[in-house]
């Protein structure tokens, strides 16, 4: 009998990054971050200091699915890795979230989540916003765990700046994710049921790291894909852990 042929892995069906000079013609800083700017979303206003950069279009696609509960984190604890402005936790903070971690390597960042969820949701509901200076997990609370998190990494796998503010936000790579994931194994910081919610286009090395996932016990699927355009496209992934999942 003929042999049914075998599908493809998600992990084959994942394209290999675009060529190097289209990647670093794509991704050239488009704003001064040093500057003071706003930012308006939703109706929504936001002071954006210098060292915090503006969300592009990417983040707006976690924005948006946390606005209508795609992704759901009301009466959840939702983690923000990489929280920037604090889009993501004025939204989970109106959803009804329980907890909000908030975390963010750069300090202001943090800071001005917190500011943004005070004024445009109120004190009472920025009391569930739980502050989180840290490189990754390394400073996240102890005997804390996570039911939802989202991360929009800055996964492009080409230098395009020797800024390095510019490169925590753009262009740490694929090494940041294996780092990202193996953490998140090691500490055992998903709840049960719990899942991660991951950005990444084909300006990064997307084999690699849903192969770091993989490795680290996670099983990932296609939530969604944006087609920019010129050879560029950008995965939402969900991701969750073997043990606690079907």
């Amino acid at each position: 009998m003929p042999r049914t042929p075998r599908q493809p892995s998600l992990l084959e069906q994942l394209p290999p990054p675009l060529p190097a000079s289209q990647i670093i013609a794509l991704n050239q800083p488009k704003e001064d971050p040093r500057s003071w700017r706003r930012y308006t979303w939703h109706g929504w206003d936001f002071d954006v200091p210098p060292g915090v950069f503006l969300p592009g279009g990417t983040s707006r696609m976690f924005h948006d699915r946390l606005l209508d509960g795609t992704i759901e984190v009301r009466d959840r604890r939702y983690a923000i890795m990489g929280v920037g402005l604090g889009v993501e936790a004025v939204v989970a903070a109106r959803r009804g979230a329980r907890t909000v971690y908030a975390i963010d390597v750069h300090a202001e960042s943090v800071a001005a989540t917190t500011r943004h969820v005070q004024r445009l949701v109120g004190e009472q509901a920025a009391g569930v916003v739980v502050p989180v200076i840290s490189d990754l997990f390394d400073s996240f609370p102890a005997g804390h765990r996570i039911d939802v998190l989202t991360f929009n990494p800055p996964a492009v796998s080409q230098r395009v700046s020797d800024d390095p503010d510019i490169v925590r936000n753009v262009c740490a790579g694929a090494p940041l994710l294996e780092t990202f994931f193996a953490q998140l194994a090691e500490r055992d910081l998903l709840a049960p049921g719990g899942e991660v919610y991951l950005l990444a286009s084909t300006t990064a090395d997307l084999r690699g790291i849903i192969g770091s996932a993989i490795e680290h016990g996670f099983t990932p699927a296609i939530n969604h894909q944006h087609d920019w355009g010129g050879g560029v496209v950008t995965y939402l992934f969900r991701l969750w852990r073997d043990r606690d999942r079907e």
